[in-house]
């Protein structure tokens, strides 16, 4: 491109700006940042145009219409003080300093202050400010402005957008018409070229916030909108979310009666009730099918132990605030109130490994004996913090399907490719087949063991996952201390991802426990141990599956499989064989004689959401049959008792995961 010229200009001149959502809002330099089209290069250069559908481009979308909205704020609270606002997934948000919280009220005045902004096509205007003395000067009136000028280059947060890169500068909303300044903000940008660039938005809510996301720092106001580069983008998003909604597994929890989480018990500590009881059972037992046909051993622990376990293995330094506060137990006194016994501090366990350690040093071990996979349902108790409390996909008590797997140095490649066709074949099973991997990489400032050991436990995990052929993507500093992981990332029906398995490989752990094997020439050798969870959670699992299912779970995983539904009570007794014969094929069947007329009852049992309804009015009495309602309404009528009993049987036992309709049973039509 040629030198002196403003990179739109030269866009436009070789036609590639494009309207709609393919137009283009920034360029990408040789160096692969972004720029604003008004950027004029020193020399030549080549740039690359971003356009308004990629998620580059939402991003610049959504962070200038974050600046709308911090206009409008200050145009309709001029006493609000700005904090940050940068775009995040889906999305943006900005932080204020106001007298009052927003209402719901405030959204609207807001949206429509905002619509008047877009529509005047204001110039987004990079200026560089020349000093930090001069920065804040001119932004003496903004206190939370002025602590990040302080900062400047230091800040290393991509949700901090006002600095970095060492450079101060301020992007000022310029009327086009009078080319006045109508409003600025420190920002680093890069922008859209006008607000007209924002096709397509919508405020959602508000929140209190902390400054800069520490509690220690002043409260402020917070308010969350989405943007998008079409009306129809935003629309498709916004019934995500509407079907998000509907989804909700704790609503649908209350609706199912599966599972609810009781005050008196505490914040993030869910019962489970016996709808949900009877799918989180399928779901285990299913699981130890797996792993027993797989050569695992079941083991298992207790839920507290001695303060010294936890020191041993590294997570009373690592992992403190995680824990639940100890308890001091076994202390006893003289009668004068003298120390005669010492007490010790106690744990509620956060992790099963230093159990399985232990298991694995209570006798002496062969090579023969290696990989040794142990297994174990361990109950893991975890003080998370209030506000990140959510359902069951993040809670206080939680269940893992624990494994830890001992072997040679020689074993851990074999293993761990083992180990990842295990946990996707079982995920599979479960019906998620949408998966990426993210390789977690040490966090510098958090682990233990040497540059070596790390390196060697990376290389090998990241060949292993390579060799998936599935999306490896990088996740730097997320690893445990004792040892990076890969995790299996999973996208429900909704696209949305979730982190289900993850295999963690430590070469720590048995050094920290002073584990050993004999090996073949007799020599005593440390052996490798692999960390896996398969649903990362029993809890958490529970709920991506609700969610992921809408409710309607598969029949093998029902709480209730089959209803029987009688026209009139003369055919109770027909259906209470029928319901015998299931209960004998080992299927939850259940028979609906209660007064409620037959209509009813059907709409019952689809909100309820039982995938197979049996009808029967007096004909099908008479003629030993029944007729099949599936839960999309679909029926067929007259089908003989043994060949329905069977053909539920049959697909239960298969573990289908699609919802049973009409169409997938043409042979009951004959």
């Amino acid at each position: 491109m040629p030198a002196g010229t403003a990179a739109g200009a030269a866009l436009r001149d070789a036609g590639v700006l494009p309207k709609g959502p393919q137009a283009v809002v920034v360029v990408r330099d040789a160096e692969g940042r972004l720029r604003d089209l008004s950027w004029v290069p020193e020399a030549d250069a080549v740039v690359e145009p971003v356009t308004a559908d990629s998620e580059e481009g939402r991003s610049v979308i959504r962070h200038s219409c974050a600046h709308v909205l911090a206009q409008a704020v200050q145009q309709e609270f001029p006493e609000a003080k700005l904090g940050i606002g940068p775009p995040v997934k889906d999305g943006f948000y900005y932080d204020f300093q106001v007298d009052r919280p927003f209402t719901p009220e405030d959204l609207v005045v807001l949206e429509r202050r905002m619509k008047q902004i877009i529509k005047g096509a204001q110039r987004f205007s990079r200026r560089v400010v020349e000093s930090v003395e001069a920065a804040k000067a001119e932004l003496a009136h903004e206190p939370f402005k002025l602590e990040l000028v302080d900062l400047k280059s230091e800040v290393d947060d991509a949700e901090v957008m006002e600095v970095g890169g060492g450079e101060l500068t301020i992007y000022d909303n310029v009327d086009p018409r009078s080319g006045e300044t109508v409003w600025g903000d420190l920002c680093r940008g890069p922008h859209a070229p006008t607000t007209k660039h924002i096709p397509a938005f919508k405020l959602m809510r508000t929140a209190a916030a902390y400054w800069r996301g520490d509690q220690n720092n002043q409260q402020l106001q917070r308010i969350y909108g989405t943007a998008w580069e079409s009306q129809e983008a935003l629309d498709a998003h916004l019934e995500l979310l509407a079907e998000a909604e509907r989804r909700d597994h704790r609503k649908l929890g209350t609706e199912l009666d599966l599972f609810s989480f009781p005050e008196e018990i505490g914040s993030g500590l869910a019962v489970f009730h016996p709808k949900g009881g009877i799918v989180r059972m399928e779901m285990e037992n299913y699981s130890r099918q797996r792993h027993l046909a797989a050569g695992y051993s079941f083991v298992n622990s207790p839920h507290i132990a001695k303060g010294n376990l936890f020191q041993t293995s590294g997570h009373l330094d690592w992992y403190k605030d995680g824990m639940y506060p100890s308890m001091h137990l076994d202390e006893e006194l003289d009668a004068e109130g003298n120390v005669r016994k010492p007490g010790q501090d106690y744990y509620l366990k956060p992790m099963n490994c230093p159990f399985h350690d232990l298991i694995f040093r209570s006798r002496g071990r062969s090579y023969r004996e290696l990989p040794l996979r142990m297994f174990e349902f361990g109950s893991v108790y975890r003080y998370e913090k209030s506000g990140t409390i959510h359902g069951l996909t993040r809670v206080r008590g939680l269940t893992q399907d624990d494994a830890h797997i001992f072997c040679t140095e020689d074993q851990v490649q074999d293993e761990l490719k083992s180990l990842l066709n295990f946990v996707l074949d079982l995920l599979r099973d479960f019906g998620l087949d949408d998966f990426y991997l993210e390789l977690s990489t040490r966090n510098d400032e958090k682990y233990v063991g040497s540059d070596e050991i790390w390196q060697k436990a990376t290389d090998a995990l990241r060949t292993a996952a390579e060799e998936s052929g599935l999306e490896l993507v990088p996740d730097p500093g997320g690893a445990a201390f004792y040892g990076p992981k890969i995790s299996v990332q999973a996208r429900d029906a909704l696209g949305r991802t979730w982190q289900m398995s993850t295999i963690q490989l430590d070469f720590n752990l048995p050094n920290a426990f002073d584990l050993e094997y004999s090996a073949a020439d007799g020599s005593r050798q440390r052996p490798v141990m692999i960390h896996r969870v398969l649903f990362g959670s029993l809890e958490r699992f529970f709920g991506v599956l609700t969610e992921h299912y809408a409710g309607a779970f598969p029949a093998w995983l029902s709480p209730v499989q089959v209803v029987g539904i009688p026209i009139s009570d003369e055919q109770i007794p027909h259906l209470r064989r029928v319901e015998e014969a299931l209960r004998l094929k080992g299927l939850r069947a259940e028979l609906d004689a209660s007064d409620d007329r037959m209509q009813k009852k059907i709409r019952t049992h689809t909100t309820q959401k039982v995938p197979f309804m049996l009808l029967a009015g007096a004909k099908d009495a008479e003629a030993g049959a029944v007729s099949f309602r599936f839960r999309d309404g679909s029926q067929i009528n007259g089908v003989p008792v043994d060949k329905a009993v069977e053909t539920i049987a049959d697909w239960v036992q298969r573990r289908e995961n699609a919802s049973p309709t009409a169409e997938l049973f043409p042979g009951l039509k004959d």
